[in-house]
């Protein structure tokens, strides 16, 4: 197309991947955690099959609809399950679950879900300039 810069969008595209990966391992996370006993908590178990399996359907989403919704859908799955597990970690706990940041999966899941948030930020940026580009005019500043 005239006007459009192939890498910028190329970088939107690649960014766009890197956050349905994150979003990815973190849901598969939720659905290991799960699958290890967390499926019999009260509350706090339903939420994480749903975490992970809302996770996998963001992720595919991200790289299959085109527009912002699907961006924002993988930078708000970061962002609620960081903050829920940070809440998890504080005395008084998640709906009477009380987590540690430690183990495993719970820091595979911390780093994925900053990282979602991170990407999506910057995948929104990225798009949002593709769009300009393609469209000839400058971004506003």
């Amino acid at each position: 197309m005239p006007g459009t810069d192939g890498g910028t969008r190329r970088t939107a595209w690649g960014l766009r991947v890197a956050l349905a990966a994150v979003v990815a391992v973190s849901a598969v996370a939720h659905l290991q955690l799960w699958a290890q006993g967390m499926r019999d908590v009260a509350v706090v178990g339903p939420l994480f099959l749903l975490q992970g399996v809302a996770g996998l359907v963001t992720a595919v989403l991200a790289v299959t609809w085109r527009g912002p919704w699907a961006l924002l859908g993988g930078l708000g799955f970061g962002a609620t399950s960081l903050l829920a597990f940070t809440v998890a970690t504080t005395p008084l706990g998640l709906f009477g679950v009380h987590s540690r940041w430690s183990g495993g999966p719970e820091w595979v899941s911390a780093v994925t879900e900053a990282a979602a948030v991170l990407l999506g930020l910057l995948a929104l940026l990225a798009e949002r300039r593709t769009a300009t580009a393609e469209a000839g005019t400058a971004p506003e500043r």
